[in-house]
């Protein structure tokens, strides 16, 4: 047998051995391993961005329950399953980088919110077989807070510490989209880019 054979059929029994042990579940680009941790995704910023958040001490009494810059990405399928039918596939996954707050003065642009440095790195997934027992199917990890070490595997929150609170407050299918115009703007059309308001 030669090389290239074996390499297939090693690649075969791989992919069966996955989808046979329930590893391979829902269709995206959550990859979870023997422990049921979900694993980093390297290329999450090839992603779509779909929305920044900003949420300063200065807005919330000096005391801002997260006082961070939050930038969400959310892959290219499940971002393209949207704009076709305004609703989140099975599989989809969303990534959020936190950075504080930094600078208060830009040099020739004013007074602003600039981003300082990294201080979290969280994501989410749904899967309606891995998570079946979750609100909407949605999973929760953190992968980075300041003072501990990036994690490459993360396993998901109790659902008191992020799902319930999407859950009351997230306006579509636990997703914050009220606070994403990418995802307003591009829900259903099939095209993605700027669209005025009407």
């Amino acid at each position: 047998m030669s090389f290239k054979e074996r390499l297939v059929k090693s690649l075969t029994g791989l992919v069966f051995s996955a989808v046979v042990s329930g590893h391979a579940l829902a269709a995206g680009p959550a990859q979870f391993n023997d422990k049921g941790e979900l694993l980093l995704p390297q290329d999450y910023r090839e992603w779509v961005m779909v929305g920044t958040q900003v949420t300063p001490n200065e807005l919330n009494d000096g005391n801002a329950p997260f006082t961070e810059i939050r930038t969400v990405y959310i892959d290219p399928e499940s971002y393209a399953h949207w704009k076709k039918t305004g609703a989140f596939r099975d599989g989809t996954m969303t990534v959020k980088e936190l950075i504080s707050v930094g600078d208060r003065k830009g040099p020739g642009s004013g007074n602003g919110y600039f981003m300082g440095d990294y201080i979290g790195l969280e994501a989410s997934v749904k899967d309606a077989k891995r998570f079946a027992n979750e609100p909407g199917n949605w999973a929760f990890y953190i992968f980075y807070v300041p003072g501990s070490p990036l994690v490459s595997a993360a396993k998901n929150l109790p659902t008191a510490e992020c799902a319930a609170c999407h859950e009351a407050n997230a306006k579509t299918d636990m997703v914050f989209t009220q606070f994403y115009p990418v995802l307003r703007a591009a829900k259903e059309t099939g095209a993605s880019g700027v669209i005025a308001p009407k």
